[in-house]
């Protein structure tokens, strides 16, 4: 298994298609078993602009094929997503 860390930019305008859909979003993320961790992206205000997750999967196909399915993704919430091979280099993920 490998890290990969997926970043996600919003569309501009989006934050009530973000809140619409947050609900089903967590609770893809909490049972789909990958997840090591996630959270919002924020702009200076606080506002959320995009997603950032650290995955941990046998490829970057499996990474994206779950982020395909993230209902933020069905939603039409990102303007882009992009997909990195990752490694700790400093502290630890559980």
């Amino acid at each position: 298994m490998a890290l990969f860390v997926v970043y996600c930019k919003d569309k501009p305008g989006a934050l009530e298609t973000r809140m619409a859909t947050r609900p089903t979003h967590l609770d893809y993320l909490n049972g789909a078993g990958v997840v090591k961790a996630a959270g919002p992206l924020l702009d200076d205000a606080g506002s959320p602009i995009g997603s950032m997750l650290i995955v941990e999967a046998e490829d970057r196909a499996a990474v994206q094929a779950f982020v395909d399915n993230d209902p933020y993704t069905l939603a039409g919430l990102f303007e882009s997503v992009s997909i990195d091979g990752w490694r700790v280099g400093v502290g630890s993920i559980g």
